[in-house]
C-alpha cells in the first residue's frame, strides 16, 4: 500500500510539474508572438506613411492666387 501511495504522489508531482512547465512555455510563446506582431505592424505602418512633397511648376509665370475675403472671391493673376 505504501508503494502505491508513493507512486501516486510521485506521478501527481510529475504531472503538476509538467503542466506548470507547459503553461510557462505557452505563455512565453504567446507574449513573444504578440510582441512580434506589434513590432512588425509598427515597422510596416512607419514605412507606409506618406511623405509630404512640396513641388511647384515654375515656368516663368507667377502662380495664380485665389482667396475669399468674406466679401467675395479674389483672383490675383
Amino acid at each position: 500500500m505504501k508503494n502505491i501511495r508513493s507512486l501516486f504522489i510521485a506521478l501527481t508531482g510529475i504531472t503538476v510539474f509538467a503542466a506548470m512547465a507547459l503553461f510557462t512555455v505557452s505563455l512565453t510563446l504567446a507574449v513573444g508572438g504578440i510582441l512580434t506582431a506589434l513590432m512588425v505592424g509598427r515597422a510596416i505602418s512607419l514605412r507606409m506613411k506618406p511623405v509630404p512633397v512640396r513641388a511647384k511648376a515654375n515656368n516663368g509665370q507667377r502662380e495664380m492666387r485665389i482667396w475669399n475675403d468674406g466679401r467675395g472671391t479674389i483672383i490675383d493673376l
